[in-house]
């Protein structure tokens, strides 16, 4: 059987069809759930929704249907984070979609938000231990962390929009759009994220965003223009871009 489904992958064109058969054989509970399973899967859909989780930052993190998948790229956002993190550190996961990079960072104190109610229910049950809120950005956090955020992280849309047709079928046809356009040049939420975050800020404080290698010059100005240090990292390994940026004078909301 595990050979049938590798080729019928691998005539889908899965580039890693041994290890996603390995993956859907382990899910499956029956002959009939592996056959729709990769039914589904040679169809476009991400394996990661098939499966119920994705190995991300060394911890399964669960994902469902409909919600952004995080991708390996991210692990840079989370390790940056990590490293300007202390203990009982006030982290705030803003457009947490699953809620991976909060429920990776040890023993700090997690707050997430997004717009999207499946993205918040997917990262409730990633963060049992945290506090998740629906709503628009710095609209959804309790007023009583005005000024007390560590770290601040955002993995924002930042796709140009006349660039999502170009996206492979998995993540514009499965995948919400709102996760994925960032409006014309992509940095539309980033922008928004920035205009509002030195008041939230502790001081000290740093926020850090994914962005793209192209895009980050852009974004870095956008910091800058915030009152914020910009600091542009790069992993080529990872193929990841992330600003990261620090407090520097006081600011008005």
């Amino acid at each position: 059987m595990s050979a049938s489904v590798v080729a019928t992958l691998r005539a889908a064109g899965c580039v890693f069809a041994e290890e996603e058969a390995t993956l859907l054989i382990e899910a499956a509970h029956s002959p009939a759930e592996l056959d729709r399973l990769v039914a589904l899967r040679v169809a476009g859909q991400p394996l990661e929704h098939l499966l119920g989780w994705v190995l991300f930052y060394g911890a399964r993190i669960g994902v469902a249907p409909g919600v952004f998948v995080p991708r390996r790229r991210t692990e840079l956002l989370a390790r940056l984070a990590s490293s300007l993190c202390r203990e009982g550190s006030v982290v705030v996961d803003m457009c947490c979609g699953s809620g991976a990079v909060g429920a990776v960072l040890a023993g700090v104190e997690a707050h997430a938000v997004d717009v999207d109610p499946a993205a918040v229910e997917c990262a409730r049950s990633n963060l049992p231990d945290g506090s998740v809120y629906l709503g628009d950005l710095y609209d959804a956090l309790p007023s009583p962390l005005r000024g007390r955020i560590d770290v601040l992280v955002a993995n924002a849309p930042y796709v140009p929009t006349a660039s999502i047709a170009l996206m492979p079928p998995e993540a514009r046809v499965y995948e919400p759009a709102i996760a994925l356009d960032g409006g014309e040049d992509g940095l539309d939420v980033q922008r928004r994220i920035l205009a509002r975050a030195p008041n939230w800020l502790a001081p000290g404080g740093h926020v850090l965003i994914e962005t793209s290698r192209e895009q980050a010059p852009v974004l870095a100005e956008c910091f800058e223009a915030a009152h914020l240090s910009a600091d542009i990292v790069e992993d080529d390994d990872l193929a990841a871009t992330v600003v990261v940026g620090t407090t520097r004078a006081p600011s008005s909301d």
